[in-house]
C-alpha cells in the first residue's frame, strides 16, 4: 500500500474549501460522491475519446444495446458519453455546476445509480450559491489529484480512511463502516483454507455474501485471494448495506472491478433482504455490535414465528440489545 495514505490526505485538504459553508460532520456529503466521480473519471480517461468517435455509430441501436457496445469500447461495465471530462470542467468556470450536472448525467445507468445514492445534486446547487461559491475550485482540486495509479485495494482504503476521519469529525464510530483489510484477510484465510483443492480446480465458480458490506472490504479481500489462489476461478460477490455512502462506494468499486453491481443491495439486510432468493457458497461478514434490534422487532419475530428453519431465525433469537447475534 505504496500511496493510499498520500491520497488520503490530499483528498482531506480538499475539505479545508468547505470550512464555513459546512459543519464538519457534514464534509463528507462533498468529499466522498466527488472522490468517486474523481475515481471514475480517471479510470475511464485511457479511452474516453474513443467512446466519444464511437457514438454516432450506435446512434440507431436499442439503449441496451448501445450500452452494451459502448462498454467494450470503454473497457468497463459502465461508460461516460458527456462531451466533459475533470479537465473540461475546469476549462469553463462559470458554467460549472450545468456542466457537472451534465458529466454526471453521461454516465450509464449502473453508475449514474451510484451517485444518486450520495444525493449528490443537493450539494452541487449549495456550493454553487453565490454565497458560497465554492464548486469550481473544489472541482479543480479534485482535477489535480490523479486517481488513475491506484489499485481497487489502496482505493478501498482511501474511503475507509477518509470515513474514519468524517466520523471521528462527526463524533460517530468508524467501527460500524469498515473493518481494517489485515484483519479480513486473516478471516479469508480460515474461511477458505479448508476448500483449496476445491478452489483450485479450474474454471470452478463460487459465490461470497456479506450481509453488511460496507464499503465491500470483506468482499474484496476474498475476491483478491481467490485470484491469487487460482487465476482461472470466479468469485461472484453479493452483499447489503444500510448506509447509502457506504453502499455507493462499495458499488462503484464492484463496478470498476468487473463485478455485477446489481448483486450489492441497498436496505436493512432484516427488513428487507434484497438477496432472498439467492443461495451462497461462502458467508463472511463483521456486523455492526453492540447494537440492538428494536426497530426491525416486529419484521424479525414474524419471520421467526412464521417461517421458522426455512427462514433466517429458525434457530432462536438473542437478547433485543445484541443485534449481532442475528447474523448468525
Amino acid at each position: 500500500m505504496k500511496n493510499f495514505k498520500e491520497k488520503a490526505d490530499l483528498i482531506w485538504r480538499v475539505a479545508d474549501l468547505l470550512r464555513g459553508d459546512y459543519k464538519q460532520s457534514d464534509y463528507g456529503k462533498v468529499i466522498l460522491p466527488m472522490t468517486v466521480l474523481r475515481r471514475l473519471d480517471c479510470v475511464l480517461e485511457p479511452n474516453k475519446q474513443k467512446v466519444l468517435d464511437y457514438l454516432p455509430k450506435v446512434e440507431s441501436l436499442k439503449e441496451n444495446a448501445k450500452d452494451i457496445a459502448i462498454n467494450k469500447i470503454a473497457g468497463f461495465n459502465f461508460h461516460n458519453k458527456s462531451q466533459f471530462n475533470f479537465d473540461k470542467l475546469i476549462a469553463d468556470p462559470n458554467n460549472i455546476a450545468l456542466n457537472l450536472r451534465n458529466y454526471i448525467n453521461g454516465f450509464s445507468n449502473s453508475a449514474r445509480e451510484i451517485i444518486e445514492y450520495f444525493n449528490f445534486d443537493d450539494q452541487i446547487d449549495r456550493m454553487d450559491d453565490p454565497k458560497a461559491d465554492i464548486l469550481f475550485r473544489v472541482v479543480k482540486s479534485f482535477q489535480e489529484i490523479d486517481l488513475s495509479d491506484m489499485e481497487s485495494m489502496e482505493m478501498g482504503y482511501v474511503f475507509e480512511d477518509l470515513i474514519r476521519r468524517f466520523s471521528e469529525q462527526s463524533n460517530e464510530t468508524a467501527g460500524e463502516h469498515f473493518t481494517p483489510r489485515e484483519v479480513i484477510r486473516l478471516m479469508v484465510n480460515v474461511l477458505f483454507i479448508e476448500d483449496k483443492d476445491i478452489l483450485t480446480q479450474k474454471g470452478i465458480v463460487k459465490t461470497l455474501y456479506d450481509p453488511a458490506c460496507g464499503t465491500g472490504g470483506m468482499l474484496s479481500v476474498g475476491e483478491q485471494y481467490v485470484k491469487e489462489l487460482n487465476p482461472n476461478a470466479e468469485l461472484k460477490v453479493f452483499g447489503q448495506e444500510i448506509n447509502p455512502e457506504s453502499y455507493a462506494i462499495c458499488k462503484s468499486d464492484m463496478l470498476i472491478k468487473g463485478q455485477n453491481p446489481s448483486n450489492i443491495k441497498f436496505g436493512n439486510t432484516f427488513t428487507v433482504d434484497g438477496l432472498e432468493d439467492e443461495k451462497f457458497d461462502y458467508m463472511l461478514s463483521n456486523p455492526p455490535f453492540g447494537v440492538d434490534w428494536k426497530k426491525a422487532e416486529k419484521f424479525i419475530k414474524d419471520e421467526a414465528s412464521n417461517r421458522g428453519m426455512g427462514g433466517r431465525f429458525g434457530a432462536g433469537l438473542p437478547r433485543i440489545n445484541d443485534g449481532s447475534l442475528l447474523f448468525l
